[in-house]
């Protein structure tokens, strides 16, 4: 197992009227196989991610992990959000800070209310993104059927079963993507996770390897 090297720093993003703070890991030893961009819930920040051993376990796979703190939320609390929550953010806000961070093809986490910034990025910006992993994403409802036929992008649909509400609302919405799958976290919940972290990285180990 590499040493895994852990730094912190701040991005600009449009439209915010102070730069996010993210985290970031990746192996001391050799080149970055791809660059993963991971979002977070309502109640979360980057912080989770670091606690659960995700960010280190991307960076053992070989990835280069990003971790962002959404507007208003962690320690980006005093950048405003570009729209209320549910609604959803212009493409160009997630956009801009990948290119700020340098960051593409990307694969996306999006868990929760980060469904409001990741959607848009996906339906108008497939090109950014090498793979994309919903976790209960809010505003699945807002994309048509048929503009979620034309998305391409692989993408691995993540819930705990646990989850009887938003799981299964996003679930229904996200399977009229084409080029999908499906892995469901036992007896874990929305923030599933969190529930189970080790279940949580062999999963996505396993998908990333396929990519």
């Amino acid at each position: 197992m590499s040493q895994v090297e852990v730094s912190e720093g701040t991005v600009e993003a449009p439209g915010c009227t102070s730069p996010l703070f993210y985290r970031q890991s990746r192996a001391s030893s050799g080149e970055a196989e791809m660059s993963v961009l991971l979002l977070h819930g309502r109640r979360f920040s980057s912080e989770n991610w670091l606690k659960i051993g995700t960010l280190h376990a991307l960076a053992d796979a070989g990835c280069r992990a990003v971790a962002v703190d959404l507007p208003g939320l962690g320690r980006s609390s005093s950048a405003e959000a570009p729209a209320a929550v549910g609604e959803l953010v212009p493409a160009a806000f997630l956009t801009d800070v990948c290119e700020r961070l340098r960051l593409g093809p990307v694969v996306l986490i999006s868990p929760s209310l980060s469904g409001m910034y990741s959607l848009p990025l996906l339906l108008q910006q497939p090109h950014m993104l090498r793979a994309y992993i919903p976790i209960a994403p809010i505003c699945t409802d807002k994309i048509s059927a048929q503009q979620y036929r034309s998305i391409k992008v692989p993408t691995l649909i993540v819930y705990g079963d646990g989850d009887t509400e938003l799981g299964e609302v996003s679930l229904s919405n996200l399977s009229q993507l084409p080029n999908h799958s499906v892995a469901v976290m036992k007896g874990a919940g929305h923030a599933c996770y969190l529930d189970d972290p080790d279940a949580w990285h062999r999963l996505l180990v396993d998908f990333l390897a396929k990519l």
